[in-house]
């Protein structure tokens, strides 16, 4: 049985593999745009995480479709 495990690099790799600055990556992962793990003081981004939100960008609440969920709004 095969397992795939998400590919995971430092932020200066993932700078390589994306052309992004180092520090822009430091932001996304900061701000909790991208998957990642800590390993002691370094950051591993989760690669296909990257990707993604390089190809699809910032998902804002009125871009979510909340006709299929559970949750209703409440009034305030």
């Amino acid at each position: 049985m095969k397992k795939n495990f998400p590919q995971m690099e430092t932020i200066n790799e993932a700078s390589k593999i994306s052309g992004l600055a180092k520090y822009r990556i430091r932001q996304m992962v900061l701000q909790n745009k991208v998957k990642y793990v800590r390993a002691g003081k370094k950051y591993l981004i989760n690669i296909e995480s990257l990707i993604e939100y390089l190809n699809q960008g910032e998902i804002t609440n009125s871009e979510v479709d909340t006709s299929k969920s559970n949750v209703r709004k409440v009034g305030v």
